[in-house]
């Protein structure tokens, strides 16, 4: 996807000042104490990037493993050796100087990081995701102008996406303003704080790549220490007062008259228009929750919550509590209130597989390492996206040829499993009947994956038991399961997911014509790129049809993918000197059927792949993205003009910040 001088010059562009101004390290014991605390792997990169010595790079790289590789310990003397000569270039006076890798070296150091190797296609990506490089958009060109006053954006939610947003439009100039249902930024981060509420994907990945944070507690971040990381990022760059709070917007209707979009707001006072040239939807799919289907349970006397909506006002302690659902956000809150109810009743309605994983706290001396020792955060980064993401990618391939279809679709994927299923062997030797009730039946990937955080042994609980058999119905003061039994309960707590294939929410979007969104996509939503709709000109998707990462995590990547691709679109539009932009019919049906033909290699059409959020009613996959992240990173870079149709002459809208404001 890359030819060779891109990625050159990708790889000479690399900047650093900012890193080479912490050398030389006058802390002598703080750097002693982040060199024996800090991981090798990234440790190396930090010396070879300063030091170009590819011969001790190849010495110690034997001894650096995938996280699904058996422990690789390094010789103690190697380990030593490093940390020497790494401390005498930090502390060396003068620094030395922060040049950037070649392209061959680079990419030898991407490979000896993760233990394998590491394509030249992903090096310009990495440069802009460890947050080495800035990305190269139409907006920071030479010659470009800015976008005139009164072109206006409209962005829909202020959750992770919506605030990347506001931070791209507002470096490139452009008037925008930010709709948000909530009293306060975050979306799915400041919605969901049920207790145990985490983040799935390893913290130092799970961030903005050009905001990496070094101070995150543990490895895996929980959702409150994820929203102050959203509220301090909306606080550095002042985004609040283009954010308009405590409104939803309930319809967005195309005007073709004036090539604008007629937004219609709610709130407390009631509703009125606005209008924008453009809009961005970035409500994302995670925050419509639903209750599950049950005879009786809106009848039930108890308290009755769902994790995406928790009462904090139910006092758990003593209490007899069911949890429907047993995937990330059940296990997650199971943890949390196993301790303190007088009994847990887990109802398991399909199984999932865990992935051995661990709350662990990050020293203090490798936070310090991350804030003192240049691209040491970086390198720490590069690893953890491999291991949570495109590393994974070859795990949901399917093999056609390999030789035992029953349990999982070729050699790599069968070997996540084994190391899946040791974890489940190990903890639950002595509960067999858990092992029997837990262990899917279906390869590992074949819906989403869950974190085990201590959940195996707190399902060892003396006071939780598991149940797999259908509920039947509730009653007032219990659950009634298939075969009969009843389990009384004081609360039920409902972790039963969201409604995504519904990817309209409950707004009216009206296009060309009186096209209507949601007629039209019903339980089959598509687009092109999961961004663009043909006939909704200047109507921009996030986590659109077909563009979430569900090989693995990844959604800030995808995020700033697609917030990239929409500016690139909006450039378009103004150099052309154009009104609107759509994907055509024709660019819009090649990018599904190409999206379909590749889902079929994949595990999710597997045969023996459940049902799962990622599927509407008919079986089809209408959730994920079937590339890896670094694949669909090169289709996002700019628009493709033949795959458009530009039309119309620009007329401003016709609001104001302050006026949305004023009016509300």
């Amino acid at each position: 996807m890359s030819d060779p001088a891109s990625t050159a010059a990708h790889a000479a562009s690399l900047t650093t000042s900012h890193a080479a101004s912490r050398l030389p390290i006058r802390d002598h014991r703080q750097l002693r104490a982040a060199l024996a605390q800090s991981d090798v792997a990234p440790l190396l990169m930090v010396y070879t990037h300063f030091a170009r010595d590819e011969d001790f790079l190849s010495r110690l790289a034997p001894f650096i493993g995938s996280i699904f590789d058996p422990h690789k310990q390094a010789p103690a003397e190697l380990v030593q050796e490093l940390h020497e000569r790494l401390f005498a270039l930090l502390t060396q006076d003068p620094a030395p100087p922060d040049i950037a890798p070649d392209a061959h070296l680079l990419q030898k150091m991407l490979s000896a990081a993760v233990a394998e190797p590491v394509g030249e296609e992903f090096v310009p990506m990495l440069l802009e995701q460890m947050g080495f490089n800035p990305p190269e958009i139409r907006s920071t060109r030479s010659g470009r102008q800015a976008p005139e006053g009164d072109f206006k954006v409209l962005v829909i939610g202020a959750g992770l996406t919506g605030l990347l947003a506001a931070i791209k439009l507002r470096e490139a100039g452009y008037s925008f303003d930010v709709i948000e249902k909530n009293p306060e930024i975050g979306g799915t981060w400041w919605e969901n704080t049920y207790p145990g509420c985490a983040v799935d994907t390893p913290s130092h990945f799970y961030s903005y790549s050009f905001e990496l944070n070094p101070d995150w507690s543990h490895y895996t971040p929980n959702g409150p220490e994820f929203q102050r990381y959203l509220l301090d990022i909306t606080d550095k760059y002042a985004l609040r007062p283009n954010i308009v709070f405590n409104t939803r917007v309930t319809e967005c209707r195309f005007d073709e008259t004036r090539n604008c979009w007629l937004v219609t707001v709610a709130d407390q006072s009631g509703s009125r228009v606005i209008t924008a040239n453009a809009v961005i939807n970035a409500h994302g799919p995670l925050n419509r929750w639903k209750y599950p289907d049950i005879q009786g349970l809106q009848e039930f006397g108890g308290a009755l919550m769902h994790t995406a909506a928790w009462d904090h006002s139910v006092n758990l302690q003593g209490k007899r509590v069911a949890l429907l659902g047993t995937g990330a956000s059940g296990v997650q809150v199971g943890n949390a209130i196993a301790g303190e109810v007088a009994h847990l009743t887990v109802l398991q309605r399909s199984r999932h597989w865990l992935m051995p994983n661990y709350y662990i706290e990050v020293p203090e001396a490798v936070r310090w390492a991350q804030q003192h020792i240049p691209h040491y955060a970086e390198w720490l980064r590069f690893r953890a996206f491999w291991f949570a993401a495109d590393g994974l990618f070859e795990n949901i391939r399917i093999d056609p040829q390999w030789a035992h279809p029953e349990r999982s679709i070729s050699a790599l994927n069968d070997g996540v499993r084994d190391y899946c299923v040791q974890n489940y062997r190990t903890k639950l030797a002595h509960r067999p009947d858990l092992l029997e009730k837990l262990l899917p039946d279906y390869p590992v990937f074949g819906k989403r994956i869950v974190m085990d955080i201590n959940w195996l042994e707190n399902l060892c609980r003396d006071n939780v038991s598991l149940e797999d058999t259908r509920i039947d119905h509730v009653e007032k003061d219990a659950i009634v399961l298939a075969d009969g039994r009843r389990i009384e309960v004081d609360v039920i707590v409902c972790a039963t997911g969201f409604d995504t294939a519904n990817m309209v929410g409950t707004m009216e979007v009206i296009g060309r014509g009186g096209r209507n969104l949601r007629n039209e996509w019903q339980d089959d939503p598509r687009a092109y790129l999961g961004v663009a709709i043909p006939g909704y000109p200047n109507y921009f998707l996030t986590v659109g049809p077909n563009s979430a990462p569900n090989h693995a995590g990844g959604q800030n990547i995808t995020s700033e993918s697609q917030i990239h691709y929409i500016l690139e679109c909006l450039e378009f539009i103004r150099s052309e000197g154009a009104a609107t932009l759509e994907p055509t019919q024709a660019a819009c049906d090649r990018f599904n059927a190409e999206v379909d033909e590749a889902l079929q290699g994949l595990i999710w059409l597997h045969p023996s792949a459940p049902q799962s959020y990622y599927k509407n009613a008919r079986g089809r996959n209408v959730m994920s993205c079937p590339y890896r992240l670094v694949d669909y990173w090169w289709m996002t870079r700019a628009p493709k003009p033949e795959d458009f149709e530009l039309a119309g002459e620009l007329i401003p809208a016709f609001n104001s910040s302050a006026a949305i404001k004023a009016a509300t």
